[in-house]
């Protein structure tokens, strides 16, 4: 019985990934590698395994000894009673990434949108939900406006946690789940470590230089990682576009061709000090500098095939520069009292600021200027922080803890948008003003009722105001939820390896600021699948009561295979509606965010890692892990069958292998990542569709010496179409869009000085 568990387990993940074999296609994901440390481990106590009705006796519990300060990551994972994973620097370093979004899309339910190779965007999704379903925090605080994670380079993580429930301490806007993306520390690091390497894509390079100075003075010690990067790329889609008047009448029939050229400059700067006074008491300082520029040129040309109304312009020239620069400094303070309470303060502040233009030209064909569009947008952010947690034991194996959230941010922009020079809405040019501020109470127990059993309970207020000023209305809004969470693990008794979680929460997605106050911003060609786009200062946050269940079995030392299932009725759910405006330029389409109703998700999430030797004696030395999940969604009040919720994938899947040469200091592998066609009925008259993404990395790691190593990486070897398409009726359109993409070949050298 003990074996056939984990058999079926293996049995079932094979079976969800039948369809995609059965295609020719693979799946990969890249699991976490045990952390090099270990601490003081209670084990799961085991039993007799008797069945003669008498409660069996505990064996003797296990101790594992102690060299570090944190458990390693697979034994984070099984400790934890909210269910939570943890990828540190052996996964993070593994394929040789060059952005933190490629990491993240080989993580066990998180998808990255946007073609395949190129990062996703920052578009972060859990379970197939991005845009503020899937919340991403920086050192366990929410990231601040303006900041993406693709302009944080791979070196500067230490690890990443991945939960798929909210907890109580952190924000609960977290309804598919919450990533926490922790910058380097410095407990372990001894050595300088210097990182010198190159990206080619379409024989353009893109070389990078990273550098991590630790150091210690008596209780002060302090890492300093230094990072700089230059790049280019070029980018080719082809569209097709088609519109039908209500008599079904062609009006517009085009091919059209986009080429995009772009150049990135960045530098960023991470020190980290930490003091520890005589009675044990930390005091952490850890800021964050980054400088970025983006340079973008872009032609696109337009093959006219017909219709009542005549094209625009035959070709559009754009020329658009982006400058941003990013300051946020983290303070902590840690100070342990009797009893073995302990009181933990943070107080973080930052602020960044844009400064984007965009210059757009249209011509005829025979090439005489038409129209002049121009784009200024300056925008300042600021924020600061202030939270504070106090925990208490009340017992064995029994903790308390309670704490605050304060958070004030702040948004200045000056958007300009003009048609031949003159303003194209009646609120462009104006200056916009806006105010967030959140307040937080929280309160969390967490128990271990017996050795097998442990519980933790949660409840959190959180309030939010968010005012704002402009030329055309003054905006208010403020939302109140209470989030009560609970989450359980039970160890089953005559299997130590093996436990349950259960968790039943309630979480929301909080109106995203852009949404409530945006001015509008208009598009070139203005129609149905082309809309201006504009905020909304109406929008309630949607809530979701949320039910997890997960079965774990632990193999060998970093080894895990599970399923999971989760369902999320979602209400108040927002979404962008399109109705038409009367502007200076008539009447133009113009798409801006609704409450529409609820819906509901539900899904399984399955996962098996493990390394070859532990299971199968004198086999080679591989790590095998891989994932599979299967996502289904009901908007209501929108026609089915395809009444998704926006932009949520049906399925996706990966696989990945790492092989050690015995012999020799070569290390190689492969992952496979994929996700289905997606077709989403976005509205009764409104449809959007994504073809399949299939990526193939690969990568080789030769190690000359303990301190110095070469790693070659393939990623996107397949290099794919990305084809996206929008649809609607009354009247008939729809446009069809292919992004090509380019495989990208990366070498890097690794040192530790």
């Amino acid at each position: 019985m003990n074996k056939l568990i984990p058999t079926a387990c293996l049995a079932l993940l094979g079976a969800a990934g039948s369809p995609v074999l059965a295609a020719g296609q693979s799946v990969d994901t890249a699991a976490p590698a045990p952390d090099a440390q270990k601490t003081t481990v209670k084990a799961a106590p085991a039993t007799s395994g008797k069945t003669d009705g008498k409660t069996s006796e505990a064996a003797p519990v296990a101790q594992v000894s102690v060299t570090g300060s944190r458990a390693n990551d697979t034994d984070q994972r099984r400790l934890s009673t909210a269910s939570k994973m943890v990828f540190g620097r052996e996964e993070l370093d593994r394929n040789g990434d060059s952005s933190v979004g490629d990491i993240l899309k080989r993580l066990p339910g998180v998808t990255m949108g946007g073609p395949p190779g190129r990062g996703g965007g920052g578009a972060v999704r859990m379970r197939g939900l991005g845009n503020g379903y899937t919340q991403v925090l920086i050192n366990g605080e929410r990231a601040p406006a303006g900041f993406s994670i693709e302009s944080l380079p791979p070196e500067q993580v230490e690890r990443i946690e991945v939960m798929r429930g909210p907890v109580a301490e952190h924000s609960t806007q977290a309804i598919a789940g919450t990533i926490n993306i922790v910058l380097r520390e410095g407990y372990r690091q001894k050595d300088i470590q210097l990182r010198a390497g190159d990206n080619i894509s379409a024989g353009l390079h893109s070389p990078n230089l990273s550098l991590a100075l630790p150091g210690q003075s008596g209780k002060l010690s302090w890492l300093t990682t230094v990072n700089a990067m230059t790049g280019r790329s070029h980018n080719d889609s082809d569209s097709y576009v088609r519109e039908e008047d209500l008599a079904g009448k062609v009006t517009r029939e085009q091919n059209i061709h986009t080429g995009i050229d772009s150049r990135t400059r960045g530098m960023f700067l991470s020190p980290r000090l930490s003091y520890k006074f005589e009675n044990s008491d930390t005091l952490t300082f850890q800021p964050f500098i980054g400088i970025n520029r983006n340079d973008n040129g872009s032609d696109t040309h337009i093959d006219h095939l017909g219709g009542t109304r005549p094209a625009e312009y035959a070709r559009l020239r754009t020329a658009s520069t982006s400058d941003s620069r990013f300051f946020r400094a983290m303070g902590n303070w840690l100070h342990k009292m009797d009893g073995g309470a302990k009181l933990d303060v943070k107080l973080s502040g930052g602020a960044s600021r844009n400064d984007s233009e965009s210059l757009r030209h249209t011509f005829d064909e025979g090439g005489a200027t038409l129209r002049t569009f121009n784009d200024v947008d300056n925008t300042r952010n600021s924020n600061i922080t202030h939270s504070g947690k106090y925990t208490k034991p009340i017992g064995k194996g029994h903790l308390f803890a309670m704490g605050w959230d304060v958070e004030g941010a702040q948004l200045r922009q000056v958007h300009v948008a003009e048609d031949d020079g003159g303003a194209l809405f009646d609120d462009s040019g104006a200056n916009l003003e806006a105010s967030t501020r959140r307040l937080a109470l929280f309160a969390q127990d967490e128990w271990d009722i017996t050795e097998r059993w442990s519980v933790y309970l949660g409840l959190r207020w959180e309030g939010i105001r968010t005012t704002s000023t402009g030329s055309a209305s003054e905006v208010e809004n403020t939302s109140r939820v209470w989030s009560p969470v609970l989450h359980t693990v039970w160890r089953i008794p005559g299997f130590e390896k093996d436990q349950v979680r259960a968790s039943l929460t309630q979480s929301y997605r909080a109106a995203p600021l852009n949404d409530m106050i945006a001015s509008p911003s208009f598009a070139t060609y203005n129609a149905r699948v082309s809309p201006d786009r504009s905020g909304n200062p109406n929008l309630k946050p949607e809530l979701a009561k949320g039910i997890d269940l997960a079965y774990e079995h632990y193999l060998g030392k970093s080894g895990i295979l599970s399923a999971s299932g989760f369902i999320r009725n979602v209400d108040n759910l927002i979404r962008r509606v399109i109705t038409e405006r009367p502007t200076n330029q008539g009447l133009r389409y113009l798409s801006s965010p609704q409450n529409i109703g609820s819906a509901r998700t539900s899904g399984i999430e399955l996962e098996a890692k493990f390394q070859l030797a532990e299971l199968v004696p004198n086999s080679p030395d591989i790590d095998f892990r891989s994932n599979y999940s299967r996502f289904w969604s009901r908007v209501e009040g929108i026609p089915g069958p395809n009444n998704r919720l926006d932009g949520q994938a049906e399925q996706t899947a990966n696989v990945g292998l790492d092989y050690r040469m015995k012999g020799r200091p070569l290390t190689l592998g492969a992952s496979y990542n994929w996700t289905p066609p997606l077709l989403v009925q976005t509205s009764a008259t409104e449809a959007s569709a994504a073809g399949a993404k299939r990526q193939v990395d690969l990568y080789g790691l030769w190690k000359f010496s303990a301190n110095n190593q070469l790693r070659l990486s393939v990623n996107n070897l397949l290099a794919e179409d990305y084809v996206t398409a929008r649809y609607y009726t009354a009247p008939t359109g729809y446009v069809r869009t292919s992004a090509h993409t380019d495989p990208t070949v990366g070498l890097r050298l690794e040192m530790k000085l």
